[in-house]
This record gives structure tokens, C-alpha cells and sequence, in this order.
């Protein structure tokens, strides 16, 4: 068993093949104390209890601004990321700049998002995200001056392909007046995550997968130069020390930096859990450095027993083109049966999931190499069935 395991008995990590982490990882056993805490502060301060929820926002803002190597930046927090990514949209001057551009291998929330703004009007431009090695550069190309904002994730959700050249991208959205959204869901806590060249970026994210935070932590980091937007879809947390405009004394106000996109009343349990939850992470020394060293070898694992297999790639198959460096912190297989399969594995006890014609195993850093062959060699007996 791996000695990490130990510390998630209630998720029993050690008797199941949980190989769906990069979607929702466990919790460790130290996520109950957090919400039991959140608990007894209702019931001792009841409605007083904000000033304690909200220290614990701050621990949890603290927590990601470490993961983004980004001791200072300003983070607004939700529930989820497209809340955030709304509050975003609103804040931006769509009417002169109508035009969206981004990737085709986005996560459904920008997806959907995105095509039911162009279906009322807004012209939304899809690269395509293969190949991802000049991804980058072709959005760059995409970037004019009608274009109000470009979207793209750091690692894509479907195929776990890193995507590189952001800093470049980033210079030709300054130049151009565009801003740069970059989704970091799956980088933090499977790939060390780098700001270079990404100062005046707009980040989302969250600790739903990787970071074992569970629902509700989400974030945006809100760069320098947005410091006097006006989101449209502002909640009343963003009057919370507003600034009034002297030059609009009838206007809403807000409050500085990132506090001008916060929401509204939120259950703040899921900050108490997380608090707990980074405590723990680095108590155990669980870096991003020392998660993506455990991450690829649990992947490159995968991989190669995947290989060994030796399965029809008109069945299965994935990119061995590219090093494993190249990809995130989960294998994605490419199969027209990736929804079957993963239902098949499920009926055999082994958790993974699938988007689109991607089947796809995560590992964690609790499971032990045994329990990634087993995993592995279901698959072998799910497709040769």
C-alpha cells in the first residue's frame, strides 16, 4: 500500500482502482476536520461568522497564489469557474470589440458559454487544438483589432497535451488590445504552473481536481491593468470598501482590485475544507515540483503497460509521439468506444472517465504501482472481450 494512503481511509483509496484524479481526486481525511470547523463557527458566531469565514478565503487565496508562483496577485474567488468567467465577459467592451477567439479543445463551460454568445452575435473564432505545438502561435494569428479577449487552457482537458508558447501569445495580445485568458484547471497541482510572461493574464482555475480542494474553490486572478474595470454582473461582496468615482458620483461602486468581481453570499464551507486541505499538502510535502516527478511516473506508467497490452489501434491507441513530459497528469487514450469502455471498467471496479473519444485514467499520489497495473490490465480484458 502506499504510505500515502493512510492518510484517505474514508475515501478507502487503498481497496479501489480510483483512476479518475484528474477530475475529481480524494480528499484527505483532515477535509472533514475543515468542515466540521465550518460547522462550529456558524453555531458558535452564527451570522458573526464571516469575519472567520473570510480568514479562511484568505488562506485559501494564499494557497493558490502559491500554486501560481504568484505571491502577489489579486484573486477573486467563486463557486465555480464560469461565474467567474461571466463576471469577466461583463467587465469587457464587447460592443466595440465583438470578437471571441479561442480553441476547439476547450472544457464545456467555456464551450457552451461561448457558442450561445455567438449565437447572439459575438463572432467566436475556434482554432483547432491539434497540433497543440503551434497552438499558440496560430491564435496569435487569430488576434486583431476587433478582438476583445483569447481563451486557452494550459493543459487541454481531452488529450492532456501541455500547451507552450503563452508568453508570445500574450505580447500579441497586448499589442493588439486583447486580453489573454489562460484556464490553468489542469495544470495546478499536476504541472508546476510559470507566470513568465503572463503578468498582465487573466487566470482561472480551481482545486476541484488536482489540489483535492473539492467543489467550490475556484479562482481569477485579475491582472494589474484591470484594476478599474466594472464587471456588469457584480454581486454586493463588491461593495464591500468600495471606492466611489468621483467623476460618477451616481455610478455603482467597487471595491479595488480584485474585489470588484466578487459574488454575492456563499456557503464557506469549502474554504474551511481547503485551508485544511493545503495545510495538509504541505505538511506532507506534496510541491508542485514533487507532485509532477510522482505524476509522470505514475503516467508514464500507465503508458507503458497500456503498450505492453499491444491492442488493435483501430480499437485503442494513444500519442506516443511525444514524451511524456509533454502531458499533463492523466493518460488519455483515443477510442470510437472511449464511452463504452469506461462503463465497462466501471462494471469491473475501476473509476475512470471519458470526454468525447477520449478514454481517460488519472492517477494520484495516494494509489500504489500495483493498483495501476490492475487498472491497466482490465482495460486489456475490457477491449480484447
Amino acid at each position: 500500500m502506499n504510505p500515502l494512503a493512510a492518510h484517505y481511509r474514508r475515501f478507502r483509496v487503498a481497496e479501489r482502482l480510483l483512476l479518475s484524479a484528474h477530475s475529481h481526486q480524494a480528499w484527505p481525511d483532515v477535509a472533514l476536520e475543515g468542515q466540521v470547523e465550518a460547522f462550529e463557527d456558524a453555531a458558535l458566531e452564527v451570522d458573526a461568522k464571516w469575519d472567520r469565514a473570510f480568514a479562511k478565503a484568505d488562506e485559501v487565496r494564499t494557497a493558490f497564489r502559491g500554486w501560481l508562483g504568484d505571491p502577489s496577485a489579486e484573486l477573486a474567488l467563486g463557486a465555480n469557474t464560469h461565474e467567474l468567467v461571466i463576471r469577466l465577459l461583463s467587465a469587457l467592451d464587447l460592443r466595440r470589440r465583438p470578437r471571441l477567439v479561442t480553441t476547439d479543445g476547450e472544457f464545456h463551460t467555456l464551450r457552451r458559454q461561448l457558442g450561445r454568445l455567438a449565437e447572439e452575435g459575438i463572432e467566436v473564432v475556434r482554432v483547432a487544438a491539434s497540433p497543440v505545438a503551434s497552438l499558440a502561435a496560430r491564435l496569435a494569428v487569430e488576434v486583431d483589432d476587433r478582438t476583445c479577449a483569447v481563451f486557452v487552457s494550459k493543459v487541454l482537458f481531452e488529450t492532456s497535451r501541455i500547451v507552450d508558447g503563452l508568453g508570445d501569445l500574450a505580447e500579441r495580445c497586448a499589442a493588439r488590445g486583447a486580453e489573454l485568458v489562460v484556464d490553468a484547471y489542469h495544470a495546478l497541482g499536476a504541472v508546476p504552473f510559470s507566470m513568465d510572461g503572463l503578468g498582465e493574464a487573466w487566470i482561472v482555475g480551481g482545486g476541484y481536481k488536482y489540489l483535492q480542494f473539492g467543489e467550490g474553490n475556484c479562482f481569477l486572478r485579475v491582472p494589474p491593468h484591470a484594476a478599474d474595470l466594472r464587471p456588469v454582473v457584480t454581486g454586493w461582496f463588491a461593495e464591500f470598501g468600495a471606492i466611489a468615482d468621483a467623476q460618477r458620483p451616481d455610478a455603482v461602486a467597487y471595491a479595488a482590485g480584485a474585489d470588484r468581481f466578487a459574488g454575492a453570499t456563499y456557503d464557506p464551507t469549502s474554504h474551511y475544507r481547503a485551508a485544511r486541505v493545503a495545510a495538509f499538502f504541505a505538511e506532507q510535502g506534496l510541491t508542485a515540483e514533487r507532485l509532477r516527478e510522482i505524476s509522470l511516473r505514475q503516467t508514464t506508467r500507465l503508458a507503458e503497460r497500456f503498450d505492453a497490452l499491444d491492442l488493435p489501434p483501430t480499437v485503442i491507441s494513444r500519442s506516443s509521439s511525444s514524451p511524456r513530459e509533454a502531458f499533463g497528469g492523466f493518460l488519455a487514450l483515443r477510442s470510437p468506444r472511449a464511452g463504452e469502455f469506461c462503463a465497462d471498467l466501471a462494471e469491473r471496479g475501476v473509476r475512470t472517465d471519458s470526454r468525447g473519444e477520449y478514454l481517460r485514467f488519472g492517477p494520484a499520489p495516494y494509489l500504489a504501482d500495483a493498483q495501476l497495473d490492475a487498472a491497466m490490465a482490465a482495460l486489456g480484458e475490457v477491449c480484447r472481450r
